[in-house]
């Protein structure tokens, strides 16, 4: 078969699944398995598909048309312009995430010495690994209760040769080295309600890193309580939650002695209250 034919004929199979994004879902799968760039499979539409090609690619269709996320098809996502290995432990990264590290980089600005960060909920790890490759000088700490999303995020360190703190903890309360180690945290927690409907790519992500109670902010409560116990406090906290929760989330971490210093998409920093007046 050549490869005009299969991506007519897989593109209509996707389309008859309801896969919005049907031809350009193919011409992924083509570069991924060709080792060749879109627009030199474009440029060749007569080459011939081994029998071996065919067979994976028939297999990456059959998973798509059950609205299997790409990047669990592929293995790997992309998040703030690099490529990370990702399984079906861990959430596929979105680009609405990128706030995030958008306000960490504000916070670089004008911090007076290196960051001491703690990625919470670490997932794949992107957010902790990005925010190191970003700032090289920062210490990062990767947690995570799951041990098989750790496992992830440790190749995703690796892949990238940084050096990171990765270790299986419950939120920050149990933090090895907790309070001043770390004067920023990035948690990007599950924050779905639980009666929320997701779509079918969703439903194929790990239920305990997207669903938090009724309102979505059951793990917020409990990090911002946590935090509030510590004796030495982070200064800054980011989180990301759904819009519609911005103005709850403000009032749990105000309870904890937050308050909103800024408003980035999805993307919430608030700042300590005891370093209001003092430096960032």
């Amino acid at each position: 078969m050549i490869v005009n034919n299969f991506l007519h004929r897989a593109t209509g199979k996707l389309e008859k699944a309801g896969i919005a994004s049907a031809r350009l879902d193919v011409l992924i799968l083509l570069e991924d398995v060709l080792a060749r760039n879109r627009a030199s499979i474009l440029a060749h539409p007569e080459l011939n598909l081994s029998s071996r090609q065919i067979t994976i690619l028939n297999n990456y269709i059959t998973q798509r048309t059950l609205h299997t996320p790409l990047a669990y098809i592929r293995g790997t996502s992309m998040f703030y312009g690099r490529s990370f290995t990702i399984t079906t432990d861990v959430l596929v990264p979105r680009p609405e995430s990128e706030a995030m590290i958008t306000l960490l980089l504000r916070i670089s600005k004008r911090a007076p010495n290196a960051l001491h960060i703690a990625d919470i909920g670490t997932g794949s790890g992107c957010l902790g690994i990005t925010a190191k490759l970003e700032l090289p000088t920062a210490q990062v700490g990767l947690y995570d209760i799951s041990p098989a999303a750790l496992a992830c995020a440790t190749h995703n360190a690796k892949l990238y040769g940084v050096e990171v703190m990765i270790e299986k903890v419950d939120l920050i309360k149990e933090v090895s080295t907790p309070g001043s180690r770390y004067n920023v945290v990035l948690a990007n927690l599950p924050y779905v309600p639980d009666d929320f409907p997701i779509n079918q790519a969703a439903a194929h992500e790990p239920k305990i890193a997207l669903f938090a109670g009724s309102d979505g902010l059951d793990l917020y409560r409990r990090i911002f309580m946590q935090v509030a116990t510590l004796t030495d406090r982070p200064r800054h906290i980011i989180t990301e939650s759904l819009q519609p929760q911005h103005s709850k989330l403000k009032n749990i971490a105000k309870k904890a002695g937050y308050y909103l210093q800024e408003t980035e998409g999805l993307a919430q920093h608030f700042l300590d209250t005891l370093d209001r007046i003092g430096p960032n």
